[in-house]
């Protein structure tokens, strides 16, 4: 779970997160939430420090400001490096339901990688017409039909996940989500794109804003047709 200033609602989504953990799993599963605070302006790191010392089940890093897909990744790599056998990433700002979860872990056994789909997306319109926009631009171009390929709701099996972050382009592109889910797509995983519940944002920030989302937008964009070449050769090692 990447965080960036969401003191406002920060201490509620771990408290939701990781009730989920303690009812759901095992002691012996050792279920953690890593949520890694991306230089947050607001007192988001501060609570996250404070709620470790105390919630056995939260595992709080603090990193410079860096950008929602290092964050992303950076999770990715922290619950590697912890042996994680199936990685599950969201997002912190209170837009989804945790119930919802369990919807992907049921289909754990058919796909290395799951992917839920926000079949009512409660966002600016702006946002709603690039995902549009995203979603025929990576089927035309990259031959990956998916739902919604940057959604922040998906669960990978975590040596499956280590192979697709060795893939990532250097330097880590500014939606990494998308490359794995084209990436799995491609490889022949089956993604289901599961209905799940999206909420709208009540409190916190949304980072990208105006121009800014239109500029990174078509940053996205130029990043995945450079990625098109590569594809081939990497959906080969995938299959491997």
């Amino acid at each position: 779970m990447p965080a960036y200033n969401e003191g406002e609602v920060i201490a509620e989504v771990v408290e939701k997160w990781t009730s989920l953990l303690q009812k759901g799993f095992k002691e012996e599963d050792n279920a953690r939430l890593i949520v890694i605070n991306d230089g947050s302006k607001d007192n988001t790191g501060e609570i996250l420090d404070s709620l470790s010392k105390t919630n056995p089940y939260l595992i709080a890093i603090n990193q410079t400001n860096a950008g929602h897909g290092h964050a992303v990744v950076n999770a990715y790599k922290k619950a590697i490096e912890l042996n994680a056998e199936y990685v599950f990433q969201t997002d912190s700002d209170d837009q989804f339901e945790t119930d919802d979860f369990f919807k992907l872990w049921e289909k754990r056994q058919a796909s290395d990688f799951v992917l839920g789909y926000r079949k009512q997306r409660f966002d600016a319109p702006i946002r709603l017409i690039i995902t549009r926009i995203l979603k025929a631009s990576i089927f035309l171009f990259l031959g990956a039909p998916i739902e919604d390929s940057n959604i922040p709701f998906r669960l990978i099996k975590g040596n499956y996940l280590k192979k697709l972050i060795a893939q990532l382009p250097n330097p880590t592109p500014f939606a990494p989500n998308i490359f794995l889910a084209v990436m799995a797509k491609r490889a022949g995983c089956k993604l289901f794109s599961i209905p799940i519940t999206h909420k709208d944002r009540h409190t916190g920030e949304v980072s990208i804003k105006k121009m800014k989302l239109l500029s990174v937008c078509w940053q996205s964009f130029k990043e995945l047709l450079a990625f098109r070449n590569a594809l081939p050769e990497i959906v080969r090692t995938l299959k491997q």
